[in-house]
């Protein structure tokens, strides 16, 4: 049996825990899985490069990089998808879905999308990262229910709308 004691102070803690709000996890999620991808797919094109954390920057016209077909012919191998399609399409979607996440603009939809690429990176290529992949796995779901939050240009546009709009944006 736990003494009076603990039970409060868990309880007291617990309390503190569920005042965490949603928009902060989610702007937390938003920002981290949005970083981890715009960065891959930076690895996957030449001419164009936004890091802040490095300071470079290169406004060109993006190309694929050289050696990315290779990558995903001898590497990836995906299946039903050819090398040379499906080289583009991820270095594309690496830049369009972590940008719409980062503004939280069509989060739930972002969200999605990253999730599809999560699980064919999960279930083709590196099935051996499951831990890392579930945990960005967890983030997306968690986007995917509750929405960009408070700090979002959805909430934002939902706020605008005047609660005309279709779809609620719950993360507050």
């Amino acid at each position: 049996m736990i003494p009076r004691d603990e039970r409060c102070l868990i309880r007291k803690s617990v309390a503190l825990f569920s005042r965490i709000p949603d928009s902060l996890i989610a702007f937390l999620a938003r920002f981290a899985l949005a970083a981890t991808f715009w960065s891959s797919g930076q690895t996957k094109v030449q001419g164009f490069a936004i890091n802040f954390v490095t300071g470079n920057f290169e406004f060109g016209w993006p190309q694929l990089s050289d050696s990315v077909v290779d990558l995903f012919r001898d590497e990836y191998k995906l299946p039903i998808i050819p090398p040379e399609l499906a080289a583009p399409m991820a270095a594309f979607a690496e830049h369009l879905f972590p940008l719409l996440l980062l503004l939280g603009l069509a989060t739930r939809f972002s969200a999605l999308a990253l999730l599809g690429m999560t699980m064919t990176i999960q279930l083709f290529v590196y099935p051996d990262a499951y831990a890392l992949h579930g945990t960005w796995a967890a983030g997306f779901l968690f986007l995917m229910a509750k929405g960009g939050g408070v700090l979002s240009l959805d909430a934002l546009i939902a706020r605008r709308c005047g609660g005309t709009c279709p779809v609620r944006n719950d993360a507050a």
